[in-house]
């Protein structure tokens, strides 16, 4: 696993498998983090010194040899409470927005994501078409978008500012921990949504330089899946390597990678026990060196952007930790295109810490499907847009 990690370059999408018949068949959509909604599947530095992240069990070590700081243990002891967590993509669905717009408060964001990205993007919300939706272009400001979008609903309904206030925690799947830094207080709205929309465009023009594909496997531990993709490596060039590019849950995890490695993997999954492979309809090989030409333009952009300590702790996809200081910020989130999420150490990590209530706010259910599958009794409620 540690080598995996080492080598991880997979881009930071979301693989969102979801339950579609009782056929138990799976339809995968486009360029993110995808999760299984069904309960079947129950650094760019601009000149100043950069501090080292907390060493964790992701050994990925983005230091620069600074000096420790007070930021390095501003989270280091969080106990969570009650948490926010968020989308990635392929959580979005046509119809989506719809009660957004009887929040003033919510239908002010749309309304000002229109003047930043150029379209109208409740239309493409509500309306489709699907396949213009569901394209990383798109999806990843609507579900951004969205997701802060039920913030404001939630807020709206009795009692709703309590919960909030309550919140001591967030993070969100890929695309969603842009939301969930925005939520933080680490960015403004405006900017968060410049961010994800050049994020969704690099990616999109990273998959098209490179041939790369995404199967999730299911039905298989973190360790099996490993020994599917060393052995499918064996048998491809450097260059069609495949790697672990989502650890969403046990049974699930997106593997990513060259072509002809995809397929290789395919081809011997059932060897390997696999209960079944999903090819997903992604762009290309997210959270892997195939979207490092991703990177460099989102560490531009990063470099750029206003950022702040997060007001409370918000959990990286890269390595499970809570975010810290500004610099380590823009690094950390330039470097979550080429990286593996850790998605089902952030959770687990949550429950043992004694996280009592969760809420994921946007599109979907992908979220809760994941966070059931670690703890069938965990709280988790639903505040879609």
């Amino acid at each position: 696993m540690k080598a995996l990690i080492h080598h991880s370059h997979s881009h930071s999408h979301s693989l969102f498998l979801r339950h579609t018949s009782s056929s138990s068949s799976l339809s995968a959509m486009s360029s993110s983090l995808f999760l299984p909604s069904a309960p079947f599947l129950t650094p760019s530095s601009n000149g100043r010194p950069t501090l080292p992240l907390p060493r964790s069990r992701v050994s990925m070590s983005v230091s620069t040899g600074s000096q420790p700081s007070v930021h390095q243990t501003l989270f280091a002891d969080y106990k969570p409470s009650n948490s926010f967590l968020f989308p990635g993509q392929g959580a979005q669905a046509v119809g989506m927005g719809k009660e957004a717009q009887n929040v003033p408060a919510a239908a002010l964001l749309f309304s000002k994501a229109n003047d930043i990205l150029g379209f109208d993007l409740l239309d493409i919300c509500i309306n489709g078409p699907k396949e213009k939706l569901d394209s990383t272009v798109i999806s990843q400001p609507a579900i951004y978008v969205t997701s802060l979008a039920a913030v404001e609903l939630l807020r709206a309904r009795e009692g709703g500012q309590q919960i909030i206030d309550s919140v001591d925690v967030t993070c969100g799947l890929s695309l969603g921990e842009y939301t969930a830094l925005a939520f933080a207080g680490s960015f403004s709205f405006e900017d968060g949504l410049k961010l994800v929309k050049l994020r969704g465009e690099a990616m999109q023009d990273a998959a098209d330089a490179a041939k790369g594909a995404m199967v999730s496997v299911i039905g298989l531990d973190s360790e099996k899946v490993q020994q599917l993709c060393d052995a499918a490596n064996q048998e491809v060039s450097e260059a069609e390597k495949v790697q672990i590019a989502n650890y969403l849950c046990p049974g699930n995890y997106a593997v990513s990678g060259g072509l002809k490695g995809i397929e290789v993997v395919e081809s011997k999954a059932k060897s390997f026990k696999a209960r079944m492979i999903v090819r997903l309809a992604v762009a290309g090989a997210f959270h892997t060196s195939f979207m490092e030409p991703a990177l460099s333009r989102l560490e531009a952009a990063l470099a750029t952007t206003e950022i702040r300590t997060p007001r409370i702790p918000v959990i990286s996809n890269v390595n499970a930790q809570p975010h810290t200081d500004p610099v380590t910020i823009k690094k950390t989130l330039a470097r979550q295109v080429t990286s593996p999420v850790q998605w089902e150490t952030t959770v687990k990590t949550l429950l043992a810490k004694g996280l009592k209530k969760s809420y994921e706010l946007g599109p979907g259910k992908v979220i809760t499907g994941i966070v059931k599958r670690l703890d069938k009794g965990a709280d988790i409620e639903n505040i879609g847009a």
